[in-house]
């Protein structure tokens, strides 16, 4: 049976990751993105990282960043795959030393025919909000990550909780989830129990693919 992909994102300091790994979450993200809350520099990320279990995927946020800057950032903070949101085409995402996740907000507008042009190691959708990138705490219709499917492995994000991760996992069937504002007591600071209660509902539902649910499973 797969396992499925458990990221917590929007870390900013050791005790949240170390105690994140210790819950059984297999990547940390962390926000390069200057204007986010959850900002933190390269040096700060490649400190947490060497006290880090080596399994532990560290992965860096961008938005609309520099070609250049991201790859000094990958060196510097010893990243194992970049999380980009921003206007990047299917050309852009090429040649990187590390995995890309290629983010798509989802909005009522969402074409996810797009997603055919890419070739990425997985998509991150995630819920659009004008204006905000990541954590808006609101979800998005679980049928577009279903639908994602046939492009690629699906990493469903977009107002997740330990109140309603089971039913997502249950619904969408995904590669992964990540979660960032779902499991804080503020930005950037984490709520040990709700990372711990998010984690454990996650693993708790077996992948079962090609299973038929029910709208209300929603």
């Amino acid at each position: 049976m797969q396992e499925l992909f458990i990221k917590i994102c929007g870390i900013t300091n050791l005790e949240d990751a170390k105690f994140a790994a210790e819950c059984g979450a297999h990547a940390l993200g962390f926000n390069f993105y200057e204007k986010s809350p959850r900002f933190v520099k390269p040096e700060r990320v490649q400190e947490i990282s060497s006290k880090l279990p080596e399994h532990i995927s560290k992965i860096g946020v961008f938005v609309n960043a520099d070609r250049k800057y991201i790859h000094d950032i990958i060196t510097a903070a010893k990243l194992s795959a970049v999380q980009l949101l921003g206007s990047e085409g299917p050309d852009d995402l090429v040649d990187y030393e590390v995995s890309a996740i290629k983010v798509f907000r989802v909005g009522k507008d969402f074409d996810v025919e797009v997603m055919r042009n890419y070739l990425v190691d997985a998509f991150l959708l995630d819920t659009h909000r004008e204006g905000i990138y990541g954590g808006t705490g609101q979800t998005f219709d679980w049928n577009i990550a279903v639908k994602g499917k046939e492009f690629g492995r699906i990493i469903l994000s977009g107002g997740l909780t330990p109140d309603n991760i089971e039913a997502a996992v249950r619904f969408v069937q995904p590669y992964g989830v990540d979660v960032c504002s779902g499991v804080e007591l503020r930005p950037g600071k984490k709520d040990p129990m709700k990372v711990r209660d998010f984690i454990a509902r996650a693993k708790g539902v077996p992948l079962v693919y090609d299973q038929e649910f029910d709208e209300d499973d929603k």
